[in-house]
């Protein structure tokens, strides 16, 4: 597993995601944003996943550090000169996170909820920088609100499969792999 992650780590310098295309005004927009890219639908499912593994305290613990952070990023990206690293960040946040999941090893909670605002603030980055030149609240509150949701999809699936021996497991490791994927895809 080792060699793997450190493989993607290796790799993901190289790659990018960029997500141009879609529409970016409005609540509607950013309620889609984060369903418009696997990377980011990936990662966000792969936050409520690692909570769900992390216990009572994580479940709205991990969600709040990544959802705050990525507000702020989303301000960062929005006003401020272009981040660079963003999108081999995000793509290193769905690798990452589901290595987590599928390792399942206790990890310390303080060093989990600082991975997650890094990898919220890169998202947010990227949402913000990807907005509107006006009426950037009601689209980070689109955005913010699919990701809650995408957490929570995440800490509803991880707890319902908790009685299934190696199941949590498996789709952190299927997550690291199509992280992986996507990196390699870039």
């Amino acid at each position: 597993m080792r060699k793997i992650v450190t493989l993607a780590a290796l790799i993901l310098p190289g790659a990018a995601m960029a997500h141009p295309g879609h529409e970016t005004a409005g609540l509607v927009a950013g309620l889609s944003h984060p369903l418009s890219g696997a990377d980011h639908a990936l990662a966000m499912i792969a936050v409520g996943l690692l909570a769900s593994q992390l216990g009572v305290r994580a479940l709205w613990a991990a969600p709040l550090a990544f959802v705050a952070s990525m507000l702020a990023g989303s301000a960062l990206g929005h006003i401020g000169p272009a981040l660079s690293g963003v999108e081999p960040m995000i793509l290193a946040s769905v690798i990452l996170l589901g290595a987590a999941v599928a390792l399942a090893r206790p990890l310390p909670f303080v060093s989990v909820l600082a991975m997650l605002a890094v990898f919220g603030l890169a998202h947010g980055a990227a949402h913000g920088a990807e907005g509107p030149a006006a009426g950037l609240l009601p689209y980070a509150a689109g955005f913010a609100a699919a990701t809650v949701a995408l957490h929570g999809l995440g800490a509803g699936l991880g707890l319902a499969l908790a009685r299934l021996p190696g199941a949590q497991r498996a789709l952190g490791g299927m997550t690291m792999m199509a992280g992986v994927a996507l990196a390699l895809a870039g």
